[in-house]
């Protein structure tokens, strides 16, 4: 009876056959735990104990893994964003002092052409 365990529901009527035998089931909180996090998962019962703790324990390494390889993932976006920004942030520079040069010599040069046609009319 014990491999054929595959629900919580399964594991609950061989811990109450179990004490009407006056024995105890095994690993039951254990497994009682393993099979809820398995059902919450959306992961089918292999049926037996050892089957499922290594079921559960592989799915935790693979959720593991995949935090990992997210968290370094975000780390090498930021460290990408970081080594961007200063390179925006000195085209933006040199941009604006491109600006600034060009009012400069417009405005240095509507004024000179002021001056000159002030002086003509004078």
């Amino acid at each position: 009876m014990a491999d054929k365990i595959n629900s919580i529901e399964d594991l609950e009527q061989l811990k109450a056959a179990a004490a009407a035998q006056g024995t105890t089931v095994p690993n039951y909180n254990e497994w009682s735990q393993i099979l809820n996090d398995l059902e919450e998962a959306g992961i089918q019962s292999t049926g037996s104990f050892s089957g499922d703790k290594a079921l559960r324990d592989e799915i935790q390494r693979t959720v593991e893994q995949y935090i990992e390889q997210t968290k370094a993932e975000q780390a090498q976006q930021q460290q990408q964003t970081q080594t961007e920004q200063p390179e925006k942030i000195s085209k933006t520079d040199n941009e604006q002092a491109i600006k600034a040069t060009v009012a400069n010599a417009v405005s240095s040069s509507i004024m000179a052409d002021y001056m000159k046609y002030y002086h003509m009319l004078m």
